[in-house]
């Protein structure tokens, strides 16, 4: 019984790290969004899903592209910069595919790849232009 007790424990304790973490995601993901409405951006979705995977957040910039925007919370900026890999690079540039494949009007505004960092205690630091989908392309 004691073994039985322990297993589900620790499935309790790591779906509460869990349901923290998405708290915290969330509220990272509306700093972000205020950030840049406050810098100009008109946001036209928040976590969209598609076949290919989840985008946290989708932007117009002003006077430029359609911006896709991986939302990352760390303890330090550094870490939350190059907390995003090849692979959800490559995930989030076919998901902006299929999502630009849907809007012709708004692909042929070009889009960007950015990230947006947030610490606690600190302002969000955005990283327009982190990645290019032509870089993925030559890996």
């Amino acid at each position: 019984m004691t073994a039985r007790w322990n297993a589900r424990s620790m499935a309790d304790r790591f779906t509460a790290i869990r349901q923290g973490a998405e708290r915290r995601g969330r509220g990272s993901e509306t700093i972000a969004a205020l950030w840049l409405l406050l810098r100009g951006h008109r946001i036209l979705g928040r976590r969209i899903k598609t076949r290919a995977g989840e985008i946290d957040l989708v932007t117009c910039a002003p006077f430029g592209p359609v911006c896709f925007i991986e939302v990352k919370a760390r303890a330090g900026l550094r870490a939350a910069a190059e907390a995003v890999s090849q692979t959800q690079r490559a995930r989030i540039a076919r998901a902006a595919s299929l999502y630009l494949a849907s809007r012709p009007a708004l692909a042929r505004r070009g889009a960007r790849f950015d990230i947006i960092a947030v610490t606690p205690g600190g302002w969000p630091r955005h990283f327009p232009d982190a990645w290019r989908q032509e870089d993925l392309q030559r890996l």
